[in-house]
Protein backbone atom coordinates (compact mmCIF):
# COMPACT_ATOMS: atom_id res chain seq x y z
CA UNK A 1 0.00 0.00 0.00
CA UNK A 2 2.81 2.40 0.93
CA UNK A 3 4.68 1.59 -2.28
CA UNK A 4 1.56 2.36 -4.34
CA UNK A 5 1.16 5.72 -2.56
CA UNK A 6 4.80 6.64 -3.16
CA UNK A 7 4.47 5.62 -6.82
CA UNK A 8 1.34 7.72 -7.26
CA UNK A 9 3.00 10.79 -5.65
CA UNK A 10 6.09 10.37 -7.84
CA UNK A 11 3.91 10.17 -10.95
CA UNK A 12 2.07 13.36 -10.01
CA UNK A 13 5.35 15.21 -9.31
CA UNK A 14 6.83 14.03 -12.61
CA UNK A 15 3.72 15.16 -14.50
CA UNK A 16 3.90 18.63 -12.93
CA UNK A 17 7.62 18.84 -13.77
CA UNK A 18 7.02 17.94 -17.41
CA UNK A 19 4.24 20.49 -17.61
CA UNK A 20 6.50 23.15 -16.13
CA UNK A 21 9.27 22.35 -18.63
CA UNK A 22 6.80 22.40 -21.52
CA UNK A 23 5.37 25.73 -20.41
CA UNK A 24 8.87 27.15 -19.99
CA UNK A 25 9.82 26.15 -23.52
CA UNK A 26 6.70 27.51 -25.15
CA UNK A 27 6.91 30.81 -23.23
CA UNK A 28 10.07 31.80 -25.12
CA UNK A 29 10.77 32.77 -28.70
CA UNK A 30 13.64 33.83 -30.93
CA UNK A 31 14.78 36.49 -33.38
CA UNK A 32 16.53 35.64 -36.65
CA UNK A 33 17.43 37.67 -39.69
CA UNK A 34 20.05 38.86 -42.13
CA UNK A 35 22.33 41.90 -42.38
CA UNK A 36 23.06 43.40 -45.82
CA UNK A 37 24.25 46.73 -47.22
CA UNK A 38 22.28 49.06 -49.48
CA UNK A 39 23.33 47.03 -52.54
CA UNK A 40 22.17 43.74 -51.02
CA UNK A 41 25.66 42.37 -50.28
CA UNK A 42 25.83 40.36 -47.06
CA UNK A 43 27.71 41.73 -44.03
CA UNK A 44 29.53 38.91 -42.22
CA UNK A 45 30.79 39.60 -38.70
CA UNK A 46 28.21 42.32 -37.92
CA UNK A 47 27.43 42.67 -34.20
CA UNK A 48 23.81 42.25 -33.08
CA UNK A 49 22.71 43.81 -29.76
CA UNK A 50 19.34 43.37 -28.04
CA UNK A 51 17.80 45.56 -25.35
CA UNK A 52 16.61 44.88 -22.73
CA UNK A 53 18.55 41.81 -21.62
CA UNK A 54 21.94 42.60 -23.20
CA UNK A 55 21.77 39.55 -25.51
CA UNK A 56 24.12 39.69 -28.50
CA UNK A 57 25.17 37.73 -31.57
CA UNK A 58 27.44 37.93 -34.62
CA UNK A 59 26.32 37.37 -38.21
CA UNK A 60 27.66 34.32 -40.07
CA UNK A 61 29.55 34.30 -43.36
CA UNK A 62 26.17 34.54 -45.14
CA UNK A 63 25.09 37.51 -43.01
CA UNK A 64 22.55 35.41 -41.06
CA UNK A 65 22.00 35.60 -37.30
CA UNK A 66 19.75 33.96 -34.71
CA UNK A 67 19.13 34.85 -31.06
CA UNK A 68 17.12 32.14 -29.31
CA UNK A 69 15.63 31.47 -25.85
CA UNK A 70 14.17 34.98 -25.46
CA UNK A 71 11.26 35.75 -23.13
CA UNK A 72 8.18 37.06 -24.91
CA UNK A 73 8.06 40.84 -25.15
CA UNK A 74 9.25 43.86 -27.09
CA UNK A 75 12.95 44.33 -27.87
CA UNK A 76 15.14 46.91 -29.57
CA UNK A 77 17.62 45.29 -31.97
CA UNK A 78 20.71 47.20 -33.13
CA UNK A 79 23.12 46.07 -35.86
CA UNK A 80 26.68 47.49 -35.91
CA UNK A 81 29.21 47.26 -38.75
CA UNK A 82 32.40 49.23 -39.39
CA UNK A 83 31.87 52.04 -41.91
CA UNK A 84 28.05 51.85 -41.75
CA UNK A 85 25.41 53.69 -39.77
CA UNK A 86 23.98 51.42 -37.04
CA UNK A 87 20.59 49.90 -37.89
CA UNK A 88 18.01 49.91 -35.08
CA UNK A 89 14.38 48.78 -34.92
CA UNK A 90 11.83 47.41 -32.50
CA UNK A 91 10.64 43.82 -32.72
CA UNK A 92 8.04 41.87 -30.75
CA UNK A 93 8.84 38.33 -29.67
CA UNK A 94 5.83 36.01 -29.39
CA UNK A 95 6.05 32.86 -27.26
CA UNK A 96 6.84 29.78 -29.33
CA UNK A 97 7.52 31.77 -32.52
CA UNK A 98 10.54 33.26 -34.31
CA UNK A 99 10.52 36.94 -35.31
CA UNK A 100 12.31 37.93 -38.54
CA UNK A 101 14.42 41.09 -38.91
CA UNK A 102 16.23 41.88 -42.19
CA UNK A 103 18.61 44.77 -41.57
CA UNK A 104 19.77 46.96 -44.46
CA UNK A 105 22.66 49.17 -43.34
CA UNK A 106 23.60 52.43 -45.04
CA UNK A 107 27.10 53.83 -45.48
CA UNK A 108 27.92 56.30 -42.71
CA UNK A 109 26.89 59.85 -43.57
CA UNK A 110 29.55 62.34 -44.64
CA UNK A 111 28.71 64.85 -41.91
CA UNK A 112 30.43 62.71 -39.27
CA UNK A 113 33.83 63.93 -38.03
CA UNK A 114 35.93 61.22 -39.67
CA UNK A 115 39.18 61.89 -41.51
CA UNK A 116 39.70 59.52 -44.43
CA UNK A 117 42.18 59.41 -47.31
CA UNK A 118 40.54 56.73 -49.44
CA UNK A 119 37.43 54.59 -49.47
CA UNK A 120 37.90 51.36 -47.56
CA UNK A 121 37.14 48.31 -49.64
CA UNK A 122 34.18 46.16 -48.58
CA UNK A 123 36.46 43.16 -47.98
CA UNK A 124 38.76 45.15 -45.69
CA UNK A 125 35.80 46.25 -43.56
CA UNK A 126 34.65 42.63 -43.30
CA UNK A 127 38.18 41.59 -42.23
CA UNK A 128 38.24 44.24 -39.49
CA UNK A 129 34.89 43.03 -38.16
CA UNK A 130 36.14 39.42 -38.09
CA UNK A 131 39.21 40.52 -36.13
CA UNK A 132 37.12 42.53 -33.66
CA UNK A 133 34.61 39.75 -33.01
CA UNK A 134 37.15 36.90 -32.81
CA UNK A 135 37.66 35.21 -29.43
CA UNK A 136 41.41 34.84 -30.05
CA UNK A 137 44.14 37.07 -31.50
CA UNK A 138 43.33 36.95 -35.20
CA UNK A 139 44.60 38.85 -38.24
CA UNK A 140 42.78 38.61 -41.55
CA UNK A 141 44.22 39.38 -44.99
CA UNK A 142 41.27 39.75 -47.43
CA UNK A 143 41.41 38.96 -51.13
CA UNK A 144 41.13 42.68 -52.01
CA UNK A 145 44.50 43.34 -50.35
CA UNK A 146 46.08 40.15 -51.71
CA UNK A 147 45.19 40.93 -55.34
CA UNK A 148 46.14 44.62 -55.05
CA UNK A 149 49.82 43.70 -54.52
CA UNK A 150 52.21 41.70 -56.76
CA UNK A 151 52.42 38.55 -54.63
CA UNK A 152 54.20 35.69 -56.40
CA UNK A 153 52.59 33.09 -54.12
CA UNK A 154 50.55 32.86 -50.93
CA UNK A 155 53.71 32.90 -48.79
CA UNK A 156 54.53 36.41 -50.07
CA UNK A 157 50.99 37.48 -49.19
CA UNK A 158 51.20 36.11 -45.63
CA UNK A 159 54.61 37.75 -45.23
CA UNK A 160 52.96 41.19 -45.43
CA UNK A 161 51.21 40.64 -42.09
CA UNK A 162 52.79 42.01 -38.90
CA UNK A 163 55.08 39.60 -36.93
CA UNK A 164 55.48 37.31 -39.98
CA UNK A 165 58.84 36.77 -41.71
CA UNK A 166 59.70 34.47 -44.61
CA UNK A 167 62.36 31.96 -45.48
CA UNK A 168 63.02 32.53 -49.16
CA UNK A 169 64.26 30.31 -51.95
CA UNK A 170 65.68 32.11 -55.00
CA UNK A 171 63.91 35.28 -53.94
CA UNK A 172 60.44 33.76 -53.48
CA UNK A 173 58.77 33.17 -50.13
CA UNK A 174 58.71 29.50 -49.15
CA UNK A 175 58.28 28.95 -45.39
CA UNK A 176 56.66 31.28 -42.85
CA UNK A 177 57.95 32.29 -39.42
CA UNK A 178 55.45 33.70 -36.91
CA UNK A 179 56.70 35.82 -34.00
CA UNK A 180 60.26 34.68 -34.62
CA UNK A 181 59.62 30.95 -34.25
CA UNK A 182 60.96 28.41 -36.70
CA UNK A 183 58.62 27.28 -39.49
CA UNK A 184 58.31 23.82 -37.93
CA UNK A 185 56.61 25.36 -34.88
CA UNK A 186 53.72 26.71 -36.98
CA UNK A 187 50.99 24.86 -38.86
CA UNK A 188 48.95 25.48 -42.00
CA UNK A 189 45.29 24.61 -42.53
CA UNK A 190 42.95 24.94 -45.51
CA UNK A 191 39.39 25.82 -44.48
CA UNK A 192 40.26 24.58 -40.97
CA UNK A 193 41.63 21.20 -42.12
CA UNK A 194 45.30 20.58 -41.30
CA UNK A 195 47.57 20.05 -44.30
CA UNK A 196 50.15 17.26 -44.28
CA UNK A 197 53.63 18.11 -45.51
CA UNK A 198 54.64 16.52 -48.84
CA UNK A 199 58.28 16.34 -47.73
CA UNK A 200 59.72 13.60 -45.55
CA UNK A 201 61.50 14.48 -42.32
CA UNK A 202 60.09 18.01 -42.03
CA UNK A 203 56.93 19.42 -40.51
CA UNK A 204 56.57 22.80 -42.24
CA UNK A 205 54.48 23.34 -45.37
CA UNK A 206 55.88 24.84 -48.57
CA UNK A 207 53.60 27.74 -49.52
CA UNK A 208 55.40 28.71 -52.73
CA UNK A 209 53.31 26.22 -54.75
CA UNK A 210 49.97 27.95 -53.96
CA UNK A 211 49.08 31.02 -56.10
CA UNK A 212 48.06 33.97 -53.96
CA UNK A 213 44.98 34.76 -56.07
CA UNK A 214 43.33 31.37 -55.49
CA UNK A 215 42.45 32.05 -51.84
CA UNK A 216 39.61 34.26 -50.61
CA UNK A 217 41.42 35.32 -47.43
CA UNK A 218 44.24 34.37 -45.09
CA UNK A 219 43.60 34.03 -41.34
CA UNK A 220 46.60 34.24 -39.01
CA UNK A 221 45.78 32.88 -35.54
CA UNK A 222 48.44 34.02 -33.09
CA UNK A 223 46.66 32.31 -30.20
CA UNK A 224 44.75 29.06 -30.64
CA UNK A 225 41.14 28.56 -29.58
CA UNK A 226 39.63 25.41 -28.08
CA UNK A 227 38.45 24.10 -31.47
CA UNK A 228 41.98 24.10 -32.92
CA UNK A 229 44.75 21.55 -32.53
CA UNK A 230 47.40 22.55 -29.99
CA UNK A 231 50.34 21.95 -32.31
CA UNK A 232 51.34 25.49 -33.24
CA UNK A 233 53.57 27.36 -30.79
CA UNK A 234 54.14 30.34 -33.04
CA UNK A 235 50.72 30.45 -34.68
CA UNK A 236 48.45 28.91 -37.27
CA UNK A 237 47.76 30.05 -40.84
CA UNK A 238 44.35 29.16 -42.28
CA UNK A 239 43.83 29.55 -46.02
CA UNK A 240 40.17 30.23 -46.78
CA UNK A 241 39.25 29.08 -50.29
CA UNK A 242 36.99 31.01 -52.62
CA UNK A 243 33.22 30.53 -52.71
CA UNK A 244 30.82 31.24 -55.53
CA UNK A 245 29.35 34.77 -55.68
CA UNK A 246 25.70 35.57 -56.22
CA UNK A 247 26.55 36.95 -59.65
CA UNK A 248 28.41 35.05 -62.42
CA UNK A 249 32.13 35.62 -61.93
CA UNK A 250 35.06 35.06 -64.29
CA UNK A 251 38.61 35.93 -63.20
CA UNK A 252 41.88 35.51 -65.10
CA UNK A 253 45.25 36.71 -63.83
CA UNK A 254 48.79 36.72 -65.22
CA UNK A 255 52.07 37.97 -63.78
CA UNK A 256 55.48 38.15 -65.47
CA UNK A 257 58.86 39.44 -64.43
CA UNK A 258 62.60 38.94 -64.26
CA UNK A 259 65.02 38.53 -61.37
CA UNK A 260 68.81 38.80 -61.41
CA UNK A 261 69.17 36.27 -58.56
CA UNK A 262 71.12 33.07 -59.34
CA UNK A 263 72.33 34.20 -62.74
CA UNK A 264 69.01 35.69 -63.77
CA UNK A 265 65.74 34.04 -64.69
CA UNK A 266 62.20 34.94 -65.67
CA UNK A 267 59.13 34.63 -63.41
CA UNK A 268 55.60 33.95 -64.58
CA UNK A 269 52.27 32.96 -63.08
CA UNK A 270 48.82 32.40 -64.61
CA UNK A 271 45.65 31.48 -62.74
CA UNK A 272 41.91 32.01 -62.87
CA UNK A 273 38.52 30.83 -61.73
CA UNK A 274 34.81 30.92 -62.62
CA UNK A 275 31.84 30.69 -60.25
CA UNK A 276 28.11 31.31 -59.83
CA UNK A 277 25.31 30.60 -57.34
CA UNK A 278 22.01 29.04 -58.29
CA UNK A 279 18.52 28.67 -56.83
CA UNK A 280 15.90 31.07 -55.53
CA UNK A 281 17.89 31.77 -52.35
CA UNK A 282 21.33 31.48 -53.96
CA UNK A 283 22.49 28.69 -51.64
CA UNK A 284 23.87 26.34 -54.30
CA UNK A 285 27.09 27.37 -56.00
CA UNK A 286 30.00 26.05 -58.05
Amino acid sequence: MIRRSVLAISTVVLSFSLCAISLGQTSRGSISGRAVDSAGAVLPGARIDLQPGAASAVTSGQGEFNVSDLPAGEYTITVHYVGFTPFSTKVTVVAGQSARVDAKLQVASKNEEIMVYAERAHGEAAAINRERESDNILQVLPVEVITSLPNTNVADAVGRLPSVTLERDEGEGKYIQIRGTEPRYNNVTIDGMEVATPESGVRQIKLDIIPANLVDSVELNKTLSANQDGDAIGGSVNLVTKTADERPTFYLNGIGGYTAIVGGRSLSEFDGFVGQRFGARKKLGV
